[in-house]
């Protein structure tokens, strides 16, 4: 009897960490929590942006093979200070092995990448790519070297991340090129 209140017991514990865990990595930073991240007391601005098929073919081309853009619409938000603007925040959603992630990439105005933040991560929290990883993004532009094949590292135990990752890095600085927003 006693042994079965301990498996019980144990049992309910294990769920209850089980829960806490998926509830915690999946814990979400709201658009405007993610823009004032990489923006800190702007100003935003939120534009839409329709891609033709020679823009989506062009985004497709400056991305790289292997990196799907299916979606014809684009959504900047445009951070100013003092009227002048100091770079642009994008959102990607995408599948890291079974579920979801969305990550924001900030851009300053000379199209380099200064921030990604993890907004959701729906995975195990082990396969969340950590911050110091994520660092290796910034001050990068747009060319063969953001790449897991050029000076990006991958992550072990994570290697679906950092392949996720890096194609919505190099898709959203893509689409960053075609629309050229400012």
């Amino acid at each position: 009897m006693a042994l079965l209140i301990f498996q019980r017991a144990f049992f309910c514990v294990a769920v209850s960490i089980l829960t806490a865990t998926q509830f915690l990595s999946a814990q979400t930073l709201t658009i405007t929590e993610g823009v004032q991240l990489a923006f800190p007391g702007s100003i935003v601005e939120r534009k839409t942006f329709f891609l033709n098929d020679e823009q989506k073919e062009e985004a497709r081309r400056l991305a790289g093979e292997n990196i799907p853009i299916d979606n014809n619409l684009v959504i900047p938000y445009i951070a100013h200070t003092d009227g002048n603007p100091v770079g642009i925040a994008y959102f990607d959603a995408h599948r890291v092995r079974t579920l979801q992630e969305v990550i924001m990439v900030a851009v300053d105005t000379e199209d380099r990448v200064i921030r990604i933040e993890t907004m959701r991560f729906q995975e195990p929290p082990n396969y969340r790519a950590p911050g110091r990883w994520m660092a290796q993004f910034e001050d990068r532009k747009l060319d063969r070297d953001l790449s897991q094949k050029g000076d990006i590292a991958t992550i072990t135990g994570a290697t679906l991340t950092a392949r996720a990752v890096t194609a919505a890095v190099r898709r959203v600085m893509a689409l960053h090129a075609v629309i050229d927003p400012l």
